[in-house]
């Protein structure tokens, strides 16, 4: 799936049922020998589809553990993203030569079944904008949608910032015409190449149960 929102120079690489837990380096075993078998094996999944992915660029099999904000620690020269939920894991990566940064997202494609969490996690003219698309293409999970796209925004701005990004400093604009996205900081956004990076623009599909969407920043 990730490939048609991710093309060349990006390299991807996804999966819709679990590798063995053996597949994992003891440092990565590690971190999760405590936790629940689920997650222990998305955890060593996603990691199997980033290796990989990894692969591809000539990059050597090796731990990939988390930094201090919980980030995926690529090797030098690679910037990457990683996404695991119910049915479905992925990575996608690339040469930083090429590549700022990458965002990547994917959720069940089901409505967020809690007011409370909407509210939450979008702002008033996007609240507009998903009662007027779901009055639209009712059978897009706008909602789903948008927090998704909202975590890929997360995954792009952190390693260029190493700062928290809340769901309130971004105002996402959908435009189901082309399934694509702005999302216009509302706060200070990461100087790159001299200039003040103010939105990220993505990319996203529907299908086979999921909501999936990616970011990717080109050099």
């Amino acid at each position: 799936m990730i490939d048609k929102l991710l093309p060349a120079p990006v390299v991807t690489s996804e999966a819709f049922d679990d590798a063995p837990v053996s597949a994992m380096f003891p440092e990565e075993w590690a971190l999760v020998s405590g936790a629940v078998p689920k997650r222990q094996k998305e955890f060593g999944t996603v990691r199997r589809c980033a290796r990989s992915a990894l692969s591809e660029l000539g990059i050597a099999p090796a731990p990939l553990l988390p930094g201090p904000g919980r980030e995926p620690l690529w090797p030098a020269g690679i910037v990457g993203a990683m996404t695991h939920c119910a049915g479905y894991r992925a990575a996608a990566v690339a040469r930083s030569a090429d590549v700022r940064t990458l965002g990547l997202d994917a959720e069940p494609h089901l409505p967020v079944d809690d007011p409370g969490v909407i509210d939450l996690i979008t702002l008033p003219e996007e609240r507009t904008q998903l009662r007027r698309l779901a009055g639209a293409q009712p059978e897009v999970c706008w909602d789903r949608l948008v927090f998704s796209a909202k975590e890929s925004v997360y995954k792009a701005w952190y390693p260029l910032t190493h700062r928290w990004l809340g769901f309130e400093d971004a105002l996402l604009t959908l435009d189901p015409s082309n399934a694509t996205f702005t999302a216009r900081l509302l706060v200070p956004g990461p100087v790159v190449d001299g200039r003040e990076l103010t939105e990220f623009t993505g990319r996203w599909l529907v299908g086979a149960g999921l909501v999936v969407t990616a970011i990717v920043d080109t050099v």
